[in-house]
C-alpha cells in the first residue's frame, strides 16, 4: 500500500505547486527508527517496512472512544520489496502473537523494561519498540516503518472515492459499526475500517479470523489507487494525498516527499500479480489458548524475506518436494565455539529443516556433513550445505538421516560468497494476490 501511495505522490510532486508540496511536506510527523543511532537514508537493495495501524484514540473525532492514553498496533504488515524491485511480499503479522518482547529505551514514549507480552502492545513504548519486537520475533531487520491511525485510514479510503469489496455472507457487528449486505459493493472509509477491524462478525471471533478481511482491504486499495480516476482528479488526488501525510508517521528515512517518491521509484513497475499478501502462519500459544506464537512454516517465510527469495504456497499444484528437507539433522559442534550447535540449530529451523538434536563433539578441524544412503537423506544434505553456505561435499556414511558435525574451519567456510540456495519450501498460508477478483479470491 505504501508503495502505490508514494507513486501518487511521485504525480503530485509533478502536478502541484510550492505552496501545496510545502503543507503536504508539513503534513507528515517522524519517529526515530531506533534508539541513539543515526538515522538511515532511504535504503537500498532488498527493502522491510514495518507498516502498523494503531488503535490510539487520541483523535479529533471521538467516535472512537475515549482516549485512555494506550497505544497499540492494531494491524501490522511486515512488507518486503525484492532487491531487483519484481515482487512485494506483504506478511501480515497477528496482533494476539505472544513472545518475550525485547526492552526499549525511551524515544519519546517511555521505557519498556521488556518481558512476556502481546506483539502489539509494544507501541505503547513508540514505533521504534514495535520495530524492536517484530525484529526479535521474525529475524528480519526493519529499514524504515509506516504508522498510521484510525482517521488516517478513513480519510485515505474516502479521498479515493471509497473501495470495492465483495462478502460471501452479510455482515453485522455493533461493536465496530458494522453493517453491510453479500455480495460486490462499494464501501466508504468508515466501513472499509469495520471491515478490516471487525471480529464479532465472524463464526471465530478471532484476530487470525479477520486477517482475511485486511487482505481484501488491502487488494482493494491497491486495485483503487492505480485506477486512473484516482489519478488524473487533482480535488481526489490531493485529499488522498492529504489525508494520507496528515495521520502518518514515518522513520527520518521516510521522512521527506522526495524519499516517498524514491520508494515509489522501486515499486512503481511492479506488477500486481507479484504483490502478495499473506497471515503469518500461526498455532495456539502454550501459555493460552487465546494467543498465537509463530509454526515452523512462519519461520520459513521470514528465512525467505531474510534472504531476499520468493515465498513459495503450498497449493494443490505446488506441492512440497518429500524429498528435500524432510530428513532429520543431527548437528554436533566440534568447532570450541560456545552455543554455535544452537545457533546454526535456528538457522536450519528458519530454512524448514527437522532439527533432532544438538550436541557437542570430541574437536574437529574440519566441517563434514554425513548423509544416510537414502534419496531424502542425500537431497536434504545437500539443500542443508548449499542454504548454510557450507562449501563441502556430502559424505554418504551409517547415520540416521543427516549428521552436521561443525569444525574449526566452519566461519571461514560460511564467510565465502554463498552458493544459490534451493528454493524455499512450500509453506501453508493464508494468502492472496493484489490483482486476485475481490468476488473469487
Amino acid at each position: 500500500m505504501i508503495g502505490w501511495i508514494s507513486a501518487l505522490i511521485v504525480v503530485a510532486l509533478v502536478a502541484v505547486g510550492a505552496v501545496v508540496y510545502a503543507q503536504l511536506q508539513g503534513n507528515i510527523q517522524t519517529a526515530p527508527l531506533r534508539p541513539g543511532t543515526e538515522e538511515p537514508a532511504l535504503a537500498t537493495g532488498d527493502l522491510n517496512i514495518l507498516l502498523l495501524g494503531s488503535d490510539s484514540r487520541a483523535l479529533a473525532s471521538d467516535g472512537f472512544g475515549e482516549d485512555d492514553g494506550s497505544e497499540r498496533s492494531d494491524a501490522m504488515v511486515l512488507a518486503h520489496i525484492s532487491s531487483d524491485s519484481t515482487r512485494i511480499d506483504a506478511v501480515q503479522l497477528p496482533r494476539d502473537t505472544v513472545g518475550d518482547l525485547p526492552a526499549c529505551e525511551d524515544t519519546g514514549s517511555g521505557s519498556f523494561e521488556g518481558g512476556w507480552a502481546m506483539l502489539n502492545s509494544a507501541l505503547q513504548y513508540g514505533p521504534a519498540c514495535s520495530v524492536a519486537a517484530v525484529e526479535q520475533l521474525t529475524g528480519v531487520p526493519i529499514d524504515h516503518f509506516v504508522q498510521m491511525d484510525f482517521e488516517g485510514f478513513i480519510g485515505m479510503v474516502d479521498a479515493m472515492g471509497g473501495i470495492d469489496v465483495c462478502l460471501p455472507e452479510p455482515l453485522q457487528d455493533g461493536h465496530a459499526r458494522l453493517d453491510l449486505p453479500a455480495g460486490a459493493q462499494s464501501i466508504n472509509g468508515d466501513q472499509a475500517l469495520a471491515l478490516a477491524r471487525t471480529r464479532h462478525a465472524l463464526a471465530e471471533e478471532s484476530d487470525i479470523a479477520r486477517l482475511g478481511h485486511q487482505q481484501m482491504v488491502l487488494s482493494a486499495i491497491v486495485q483503487k489507487a492505480t485506477k486512473s480516476d484516482v489519478l488524473v482528479r487533482p480535488d481526489r488526488l490531493y485529499a488522498f494525498l492529504d489525508a494520507v501525510t496528515s495521520s502518518m508517521t514515518v522513520d527520518p528515512g521516510l521522512g521527506a516527499l522526495t524519499d516517498l517518491a524514491g520508494l515509489a521509484a522501486r515499486v512503481a513497475n511492479v506488477p500486481m500479480s507479484s504483490v502478495t499478501f499473506l497471515t503469518m502462519p500461526a498455532t495456539e500459544a502454550p501459555e493460552d489458548p487465546n494467543r498465537v506464537v509463530p509454526t515452523a512454516d512462519a519461520d520459513v517465510i521470514f528465512r525467505a524475506l531474510i534472504d531476499d527469495a520468493p515465498i513459495v504456497l503450498a497449493t494443490d499444484e505446488a506441492e512440497p518436494d518429500v524429498t528435500v528437507r524432510t530428513a532429520p539433522v543431527q548437528i554436533l559442534n566440534g568447532a570450541g565455539v560456545s552455543g554455535l550447535a544452537s545457533r546454526v540449530s535456528e538457522d536450519a529451523t528458519g530454512y524448514g529443516y527437522v532439527v533432532a538434536g544438538i550436541a557437542n563433539a570430541d574437536p574437529a578441524a574440519a566441517t563434514v556433513i554425513t548423509a544416510a544412503d537414502t534419496p531424502e537423506a542425500q537431497q536434504t544434505a545437500q539443500a542443508l550445505a548449499a542454504e548454510l553456505g557450507i562449501a563441502v561435499t556430502v559424505q554418504t556414511g551409517d547415520v540416521d538421516g543427516v549428521q552436521l558435525l561443525l569444525g574449526a574451519d566452519y566461519t571461514e567456510l560460511t564467510s565465502q560468497p554463498r552458493a544459490t540456495p534451493p528454493p524455499s519450501r512450500p509453506v501453508d498460508a493464508v494468502s492472496r494476490s493484489a490483482d486476485t477478483d475481490l468476488c473469487t479470491g
